[in-house]
């Protein structure tokens, strides 16, 4: 009879001693999720949230406000002007290489895990294309009704001065809004939240909010539109398995946001320009 109860204290050892460290390992998780969305994303909601504070609370309507994207650093001197935009577009990347890092540590190859590499380049250009067109219109839609309706800032994507590094800055702008927010807001926390035993709807509307409200800064608008915008981007991840395409999709909506109104601000009618 002792020896029975001995195994059975030692059972229920080891099975406490299992509960502890899967709880520890969580703990740790759940730190360096909060720590990485801390050097990133949602330090960026936080700062938004502060900027649409004051938006709001500033005499006049926010539709008679801007929100610039991509602005001149340097004026009148474009050479520190360029070294400046490669510096802040270089440094809005390190989160990403920090998530690689700490996928890798965890056994994970890598972003690989994520479905962000060049194994099915033109499967995720093709249906990244798809995405971008099909939510490009209606986004530009909702954006002029939102305006129009006094519930969103006027947005000016660009406000670069007319120098020959203008396109190419812009297009680099677009492609690391596009890694940065995918891997982290999409990838990389919905791998975290599943880890920490989040269901599959609490995940997706974390990172549907999140994504929306680090946009407050555009206005109710901007956050309510790319929530939406959120909730497709992690049914289509869970469906293809890889954040390639968003990443093709989000790359084209920004380029072709950031290039367009470069070249029809204030050659078109219904395109809004401070």
């Amino acid at each position: 009879m002792a020896e029975s109860e001995s195994v059975v204290r030692a059972q229920q050892g080891t099975e406490v001693g299992a509960l502890r460290a899967v709880e520890q390992e969580k703990g740790v998780l759940r730190t360096e999720t909060l720590l990485v969305l801390a050097l990133s994303l949602g330090a960026s909601a936080l700062s938004a949230l502060i900027s649409f504070i004051g938006s709001v609370t500033r005499p006049g309507g926010l539709k008679d406000q801007a929100a610039t994207l991509n602005a001149s650093h340097a004026p009148g001197r474009p050479w520190l002007d360029l070294a400046w935009q490669l510096f802040g577009i270089a440094s809005a990347l390190v989160p990403v290489l920090l998530v690689a890092h700490l996928l890798t540590r965890e056994g994970a190859p890598g972003l690989r895990v994520l479905g962000f590499d060049r194994s099915r380049p033109w499967w995720d250009l093709g249906r990244g294309t798809l995405v971008a067109a099909g939510i490009g219109s209606a986004g530009l839609a909702f954006y002029l009704v939102a305006r129009a309706s006094g519930a969103n800032l006027t947005v000016v994507p660009e406000a670069l001065p007319d120098v020959w590094w203008k396109f190419p800055v812009l297009i680099l702008s677009a492609v690391q809004n596009a890694v940065v927010e995918e891997v982290i807001v999409l990838g990389y926390l919905l791998r975290r939240l599943g880890q920490l035993g989040w269901t599959p709807m609490g995940a997706l509307l974390a990172s549907s909010l999140l994504r929306g409200s680090y946009h407050l800064y555009q206005g109710i608008g901007g956050f309510i539109g790319n929530a939406v915008m959120g909730v497709v981007f992690v049914l289509l991840y869970r469906k293809w398995g890889r954040v390639g395409p968003l990443v093709a999709a989000h790359a084209l909506l920004d380029i072709v946001a950031f290039v367009g109104y470069a070249v029809l601000a204030g050659r078109v009618d219904w395109l809004p320009t401070r």
